[in-house]
């Protein structure tokens, strides 16, 4: 493939266009069969795109800013597929929202926490990272996790896992004050947390960044894809759920759907930097991405349900309590020691199968 100047390739730039016209096209051609496989296929060309032009952005920005950009471009998405479908559907729509956190938490922390630690620990046997900066978001992700997944099972204002008003209100307005701090902390009071400690000297060789002017043509190319996979992933949404319904699967495999398409941009990228033996790089990534997940979409989620007066379920079941207290527990043992193998990268893979399994048979 022809590569263009400051090491842009050809690709990234005509696939955003093709995304649009397949978008465009599927106005007037109607749903079939073939109009469902093109707008997949564009879904998946932009959000590699995406992936390319994140990760030129964040090279530029540098560490730990860069990992940020993707995190909150994802979460914009996840955001605004939340919100389309929700407001544009029934009743039975109300458990979207936790639904997709949740299996955004749960994709996070295991498929691609699990990933990147098995591919990095068979390629580089051990790796290394900062213990302070992965503890320190681990303990943020528990805290939103719990007070906003599983508080609502407890309490008796309304009936049923739900906030009532002023509930939903404090828990987006703490939910978005965790986040923010995290994010302080990371960007600016103890920055060094989220670089690597010099053990793994592969985290900072970098290449030269990319210049002023292709950052800017990335800066903008990366709109125009995320704002193409939100717009295609809705479009795809409905083929999703008849096949979801089709194959008998519960109402929450649609939030799985969700979720992953959303998070394959980052997920792409988390696995390529513990490929590069840039661990740091990789869980700064997913544990970024599942803290906006969460902190950002559910004071978006509250205020809009809010705003509209609609019923909002937050409250997750018995089952996704149970694996989220493992999936907490198990990452506190990974994090714990600053290295990890293959082993680790097993454990979270074999949760996240357990995870898969039992959301489309239990």
């Amino acid at each position: 493939m022809p590569r263009l100047p400051d090491a842009l390739p050809a690709w990234t730039l005509w696939v955003p266009p093709a995304a649009w016209l397949v978008l465009a096209a599927s106005r007037y051609a109607g749903e079939h069969a073939l109009m469902t496989s093109l707008i997949a296929l564009a879904l998946a060309g932009a959000v590699f795109a995406a992936v390319h032009h994140a990760e030129v952005v964040a090279h530029r920005v540098g560490e730990p800013l860069g990992t940020l950009v993707l995190a909150v471009a994802v979460t914009i998405i996840e955001v605004a597929l939340i919100v389309s479908v929700m407001l544009t559907g029934g009743p039975e729509k109300a458990g979207l929202a936790r639904d997709t956190v949740f299996a955004a938490v749960m994709i996070v922390c295991n498929g691609i926490v699990g990933l990147c630690l098995l591919l990095g620990g068979l390629r580089h046997g051990e790796q290394d990272f900062s213990v302070r900066g992965a503890n320190a978001a681990l303990s943020v992700l528990a805290a939103l996790s719990v007070l906003t997944l599983v508080m609502p099972n407890y309490l008796t204002a309304v009936p049923g896992p739900a906030f009532s008003t002023s509930q939903l209100a404090f828990a987006g307005i703490s939910s978005l004050v965790l986040y923010g701090v995290f994010v302080f902390i990371q960007t600016v009071r103890h920055r060094d947390y989220f670089l690597a400690d010099g053990a793994g000297g592969d985290e900072s060789a970098h290449a030269t960044p990319p210049s002023a002017p292709t950052t800017l043509v990335s800066g903008f190319a990366l709109l125009v894809c995320l704002i193409a996979v939100v717009l295609l992933a809705k479009h795809l949404s409905p083929a999703v759920e008849r096949a979801v319904h089709a194959a008998g699967a519960p109402e929450a495999a649609v939030g799985i759907v969700i979720a992953a398409l959303v998070l394959l941009p980052e997920g792409m990228a988390a696995a390529r930097a513990a490929s590069a033996n840039r661990l740091q790089t990789s869980l700064n990534l997913a544990l970024g991405s599942a803290l906006a997940s969460i902190g950002l979409t559910i004071p978006t989620v509250a205020a809009v349900f809010i705003w509209v007066a609609k019923p909002l379920t937050l409250g997750i079941g018995a089952m996704e309590t149970v694996l989220l207290v493992l999936t907490l527990l198990v990452g506190t043992l990974t994090l714990a020691t600053g290295r990890t193998t293959i082993l680790q990268g097993t454990v979270h893979l074999a949760i996240f199968a357990a995870y898969l399994f039992l959301s489309v048979t239990h």
